[in-house]
């Protein structure tokens, strides 16, 4: 079960798709897609179906371009201005918010996370080798989880640099910039979703503590 809204921002409607956590919910995961798919994406998909069960209240964001269908609309200065109108949406239930996205998604976070106070920051097939960059993924400034495909042409995990304390690098064996696999695609997603689960889990005790 999921709940739909529509939130005005100063470009359009942007679409929040809200997948509630069970019992008391813990934290809420924000979640940005990329340029090539919306929330449909099947590991954001995989998230959404899986978090809840972990008290994690996931929130897949579509972007107004999506929404009223006009590319003019994505550019990353756009893309920013929207994310943090709607910061306020995410913080209103007074729960720890996670910035995720990803691809350009995964940007929209690392650029924002620090003025915006996040938790941490989720970052799913970060495109390292274009339009992202080493310093804009290094500059998060909070917890940062990497996950990326082991083929994934945007960016290899052998092709990141040097990561700095607080910043982690999971990598799915063979998968693409979309996490396809040969073969079992499902085990690529519980991959991805156990190890954003683990993760999350770690900040939220280190916050508790």
């Amino acid at each position: 079960m999921h709940n739909i809204e529509f939130i005005p921002t100063s470009v359009g409607e942007a679409r929040i798709a809200w997948y509630p956590g069970q019992g008391k919910p813990r934290a809420i995961l924000t979640v940005g897609h990329g340029t090539a798919t919306g929330i449909e994406a099947p590991d954001l998909q995989a998230l959404a179906k899986t978090l809840p069960a972990r008290g994690i209240t996931v929130a897949l964001v579509e972007q107004p371009y999506r929404v009223v269908g006009d590319p003019s609309l994505s550019g990353p200065t756009i893309l920013d201005t929207v994310w943090r109108e709607l910061w306020p949406r995410f913080e209103s239930a007074r729960l720890p918010v996670i910035a995720g996205g990803r691809s350009a998604g995964s940007q929209v976070a690392c650029r924002t996370a620090r003025d915006l106070k996040a938790l941490a920051v989720l970052a799913l097939s970060y495109p390292l080798n274009g339009p992202g960059h080493a310093p804009e993924l290094l500059a998060t400034g909070v917890p940062t989880l990497i996950v990326q495909g082991g083929n994934d042409p945007f960016g290899r995990p052998a092709q990141f640099p040097t990561l700095p304390a607080g910043m982690e690098l999971v990598e799915i064996p063979l998968a693409d910039h979309m996490f396809r696999v040969p073969g079992d695609r499902q085990a690529a997603f519980e991959t991805l979703t156990t190890a954003v689960g683990d993760w999350l889990d770690q900040r939220l005790r280190q916050v508790a503590a």
